[in-house]
């Protein structure tokens, strides 16, 4: 396993940017995720990325996120080889899961969220390849 990408919740995807190239940090892409309500841009950082995170719906959780504690890390996102496996080891050791079987996020991978009052506090997501 190994760190896919840290996501960071934003108000505005395009001022982040601009801050995140400040720091020599370079664009690599923007995607809009229908299904989470998201537009996402992605800067590497050596073999992981950073994920900005901008809501498309105020019924999104990275709206929610925003509204509720500010900007800043939302979640830590492990690549995993199998998804599934990877879910049921978590589930099996009492895990609590947002999302009991995997949906398509950025990149059309396969990702899953397991709950934060399960993970100290931690919004962990995992992305499979």
């Amino acid at each position: 396993m190994k760190i896919d990408h840290i996501g960071i919740a934003v108000k505005n995807l395009e001022d982040a940017i601009k801050t995140f190239e400040a720091l020599g940090f370079k664009l690599e892409e923007i995607e809009e995720v229908e299904g989470q309500k998201v537009r996402v841009a992605m800067l590497p950082v050596g073999e992981s990325r950073i994920e900005l995170l901008e809501a498309t719906s105020e019924d999104s959780a990275i709206a929610k996120f925003v509204a509720s504690r500010g900007e800043g890390v939302q979640h830590i996102a492990i690549n995993v080889e199998d998804i599934e496996l990877a879910l049921k080891r978590a589930k099996d050791a009492g895990v609590k899961l947002i999302d009991e079987k995997p949906k398509i996020g950025a990149g059309g991978k396969k990702v899953a969220f397991l709950h934060p009052k399960s993970t100290h506090g931690v919004l962990i997501e995992f992305v499979e390849g």
